[in-house]
């Protein structure tokens, strides 16, 4: 029987994620030092932090890509390691910073692909698996580029091609590397409210502080391959925060549109004077 057969609802833990010292070394680089940290169901969890904070190399062990040199990683009360492939890919959506550009399909051929971990071998896709593909595309306002070649899209596009395929995956968990990168701001935001909507544990990296602030329900900050601070926003996002990790001065007071932190940046540097 396999580990998701063996698990039941009633038997699901508290905690999606469980992370016990975790670390991920490469030659004899060190890239995550003993992180510790746990993520429970329908969280929206933001992972912030300067680059080569680690954010990506997380997000990677959290999907299984890169294997832990140290530590433990429970996924549903689970060792990750128990997992095959295919049993990951049930569970865990993944959006990556970069787009693909080697998919030589159409784009309701790429968000196909999402159904491909729950079909057997050679199967055939049904009308309700179409009409889930055509939705998915349609959600994310691609109505008119069904039958377009994937390798013609913007990066913006491509981008929004992967958060449908990850909608026609159903996942339990969505992880997302950096997805607005691409992205105008009024898809970055209806982008995140569409994820925010599809009632599943996500975990993003974003560099944008504002918009983490809007949707993110607890931020997890990196610096240098450790967790600095974990917490809600207003725990993290603080200016001593910002000075000692980005290297940045700022105000911070309430978003007019929303109960957020909104975050305004010294763009003088502190040198106003000088200008």
């Amino acid at each position: 029987m396999s580990t998701f057969a063996a698990i039941t609802s009633a038997q699901h833990p508290s905690a999606v994620f469980a992370a016990d010292k975790i670390c991920w070394r490469v030659d004899d680089k060190l890239i995550l030092d003993s992180l510790t940290f746990e993520i429970k169901p329908q969280e929206f969890v933001g992972v912030i932090g300067p680059n080569g904070a680690g954010k990506s190399s997380l997000l990677r062990c959290l999907y299984g890509l890169n294997k832990l040199t140290g530590g433990t990683l429970n996924f549903d009360g689970e060792s990750v390691t128990n997992f095959t492939r295919r049993e990951i890919a049930q569970k865990i959506a993944v959006v990556v910073q970069e787009p693909p550009t080697h998919f030589d399909m159409n784009v309701s051929d790429v968000v196909a692909m999402g159904l491909i971990p729950h079909q057997s071998l050679l199967a055939f896709s049904t009308e309700v698996d179409q009409l889930s593909i055509e939705n998915a595309i349609d959600m994310v306002e691609l109505k008119d580029k069904h039958n377009a070649a994937f390798n013609t899209l913007s990066g913006g596009e491509k981008q929004r091609v992967m958060v449908a395929r990850a909608i026609v995956q159903k996942p339990q968990v969505l992880i997302l590397d950096e997805p607005t990168n691409h992205l105008d701001i009024q898809h970055q935001i209806e982008i995140l409210q569409l994820v925010k909507k599809m009632k599943v544990t996500v975990i993003l990296s974003i560099h944008d502080l504002n918009i983490a602030a809007a949707f993110c329900d607890r931020l997890i900050l990196m610096n240098k391959g450790t967790i600095v601070a974990d917490g809600s926003c207003d725990d993290v996002l603080t200016k001593s925060n910002l000075k000692n990790i980005f290297q940045i001065e700022a105000t911070i007071d309430q978003h007019p549109f929303h109960s957020g932190q909104r975050i305004t940046y010294d763009l003088t540097g502190g040198k106003e004077n000088e200008i």
